[in-house]
């Protein structure tokens, strides 16, 4: 994947000035790059990299570092995507209903989503049995929900 060099990156965001961006831009690409090494791409002192590195966690812009597994190697080959509406008379769940979908060991992703439906779930599932399980037990059965809709995936590729 080729990202984009430092120059097309804008000059202002939220505060941040080119050597956040262009720090960001690395870490976007190799979240495993050692400080030494992001410090010499930039142009600027590893100790002063690391402060960098410290303040765009503390603020927000970088939220995490994680590997990203393909769910199929820890036996989760069946991956969707679930579309949930949440029933009008329940909307004063919705923040208790959203804390309690980290508790559903197949659930990846949770957005809170505008339009038709409320929420969308990228969930990765064993087989077919354990996704109808998370709709009909995990989600349906909370008695919070109005409707489903469930999109099987069949490739995943990660965007820029």
């Amino acid at each position: 994947m080729v990202w984009p060099p430092v120059t097309d990156l804008p000059k202002d965001v939220r505060g941040l000035d080119h050597i956040d961006l262009e720090l960001l831009s690395l870490l976007r690409a190799d979240g495993r790059m050692p400080n030494n090494a992001l410090a010499e791409r930039v142009g600027i002192a590893p100790s002063t990299c690391l402060t960098r590195i410290r303040r765009l966690r503390e603020i927000g812009a970088v939220r995490g570092f994680h590997a990203d597994v393909d769910p199929a190697w820890i036996g989760r080959p069946i991956q969707a995507m679930i579309a949930v509406r949440i029933r009008p008379d329940a909307r004063e769940s919705i923040g208790r209903f959203a804390e309690s979908l980290a508790g559903i060991p197949a659930v990846r992703d949770v957005y809170f989503i505008s339009g038709s439906y409320d929420f969308l779930l990228h969930v990765a599932c064993a087989d077919v049995d354990d996704l109808r399980a998370v709709i009909t037990e995990r989600l349906s059965g909370t008695g919070l929900i109005a409707g489903t809709e469930t999109y099987l995936i069949f490739e995943h590729r990660r965007g820029s």
